[in-house]
C-alpha cells in the first residue's frame, strides 16, 4: 500500500474541521485501512449522523449518506439488508452513538448486524457549541455544566460488550497507524464493530489530548475471545488500552434471517422493490 492508494480514498472536498481537530486523524487512518483492504469504491456506503465527526461521508470516495441525528445505524441497516454485498461504515460521535442514537446501538449490536460503527469520542457535543455529552466524566464543566456534570458518563466499551457486540476496540486520532490497523481488522469482521475512537475537541476540551495521551498505552492487535475477561478488564483499566478488547465468530442477522426465512433466500421473480410498489400502484385495488 502506497499514500496514494489512501489517498485515493479521499473525496476532493477539503474538510473544515477546526484545526488540530483529532477527526483529521481518524478521517486519514480510515482511508489507510480501505487502501489496505482494497474495498472497491463502488461496493462502499459510509452513512453518518448529524455532528462534527458526521461529516466523513463527505470527506470519503464513495457511496455516501448524511443522515439525521442518531439514526445513522438503523439507515445503515436498511442500506446493508437489502444489499449485502456492500461494505457499510457508520460514522458517529459519542452523542450521536451513545446518547440520541443509544437505543439503536444497543439493538444493533444485539442482532449483530454487519456493520462497522467508528464513533469518534470527545467526550463533548462539539458542533452545537460544547454542551454536556453521554461520555462526558462526571464534575467536568460545559456550556450547559457550568457547576459540573452530576451525571456519571457511559461507558462505551462497557455498553458495547453487555449489549452483545462482536468486535469491540478503541483507538485513539493520534495513533493513526494503529487505528487504521484497528479500521481494518474491524471491518474485515463479519458481525457489528465497534471501533471507539478517543478524538480530542481542540475547541471545547483543549486539555483532553495531553491528559489521554499520558494515560493511554497500545497493545498489539491480537485475539480476545473471553467476553467476561473482556468486559473485567476494561472495567479495571477504565479503557485506558487502545486496541482490540474483544471478538467473537457467531451468525450475523442476515446469516439467521437467511437460514430461516425461505423468502430470503432467492429474489422473487419480477418486478422487485421500487418498481414492485409502483406497478401494484397502477394496477389499482378492485372497487367494492
Amino acid at each position: 500500500m502506497t499514500s496514494s492508494d489512501a489517498k485515493s480514498y479521499q473525496s476532493d472536498l477539503r474538510p473544515v474541521w477546526c484545526p488540530g481537530c483529532g477527526d483529521y486523524g481518524v478521517l486519514a487512518a480510515l482511508c489507510q485501512a480501505l487502501a489496505a483492504l482494497k474495498i472497491p469504491h463502488e461496493a462502499l456506503v459510509v452513512v453518518s449522523g448529524i455532528g462534527c465527526s458526521s461529516r466523513m461521508p463527505g470527506y470519503i470516495h464513495s457511496y455516501g449518506f448524511h443522515s439525521i441525528h442518531g439514526r445513522a445505524i438503523p439507515l445503515a441497516t436498511g442500506i446493508k439488508l437489502a444489499r449485502p454485498d456492500l461494505t457499510v461504515l457508520v460514522t458517529m460521535g459519542d452523542g450521536d452513538a451513545y446518547g440520541i442514537g443509544g437505543n439503536h446501538f444497543l439493538h444493533a449490536a444485539r442482532r449483530n448486524l454487519d456493520l462497522t460503527c467508528i464513533i469518534m469520542n470527545n467526550q463533548v457535543y462539539g458542533m452545537t457549541k460544547g454542551q454536556v455529552s453521554p461520555t462526558t466524566p462526571y464534575g467536568d464543566r460545559t456550556s450547559t455544566t457550568p457547576y459540573g456534570s452530576i451525571e456519571p458518563p457511559v461507558h462505551p466499551l462497557l455498553l458495547a460488550l453487555a449489549a452483545g457486540a462482536t468486535f469491540v476496540a478503541r483507538g485513539a486520532s493520534w495513533e493513526a497507524k494503529h487505528l487504521a490497523a484497528l479500521m481494518a481488522e474491524g471491518i474485515r469482521h463479519r458481525g457489528f464493530s465497534v471501533i471507539d475512537v478517543l478524538s480530542p475537541c481542540v475547541t471545547f476540551r483543549p486539555e483532553d489530548l495531553a491528559y489521554w495521551k499520558e494515560r493511554t498505552r497500545t497493545e498489539d492487535i491480537s485475539p480476545a475471545h473471553d467476553r467476561l475477561d473482556a468486559l473485567h478488564r476494561v472495567f479495571i483499566d477504565g479503557g485506558r488500552t487502545l486496541g482490540l478488547i474483544y471478538q467473537e465468530g457467531r451468525p450475523t442477522y442476515w446469516d439467521e434471517w437467511t437460514a430461516k426465512v425461505p423468502v430470503a433466500r432467492a429474489r422473487p421473480a419480477g418486478p422487485t422493490g421500487l418498481d414492485a410498489i409502483v406497478a401494484g400502484l397502477s394496477r389499482g385495488r378492485p372497487r367494492g
